[in-house]
């Protein structure tokens, strides 16, 4: 195999990859944001976990998801820059309860299809 075609071959796999993963990072924030939590703590427990996104990414989504009603946020002023934290809120939770039961269904019938057990 030439270089240019491992080139193309880890270019479409990485265009998959973000493919898959896209989804995942909406339901990784709601179940994260049910205890709440500002942006740039978020990024890093989403990498933490292994959702690694950037903030050009997350923000868009937390606002999106906000005004979806699945997010609700209120600024901390407390501090001596003020910080707009997020919270999952109730259709959040439900949402989110959803998205990983659907997950759960969804990884046991790709294991399925991988299960060399004969029937």
């Amino acid at each position: 195999m030439t270089h240019s075609n491992v080139t193309d071959m880890d270019d479409s796999l990485d265009t998959h990859l973000q493919e898959l993963r896209r989804g995942t990072v909406v339901l990784a924030c709601l179940q994260l944001l049910r205890t709440p939590g500002y942006g740039y703590g978020l990024l890093e427990d989403l990498g933490r976990h292994g959702f690694a996104t950037d903030a050009n990414t997350l923000y868009p989504l937390l606002r999106r998801l906000e005004k979806q009603e699945y997010l609700t946020s209120e600024w901390n002023t407390d501090e001596a820059r003020p910080r707009k934290f997020y919270r999952t809120s109730a259709a959040g939770i439900r949402l989110a309860d959803s998205l990983t039961t659907e997950w759960a269904s969804l990884t046991e019938a790709i294991a399925s299809l991988t299960d060399d057990t004969p029937e």
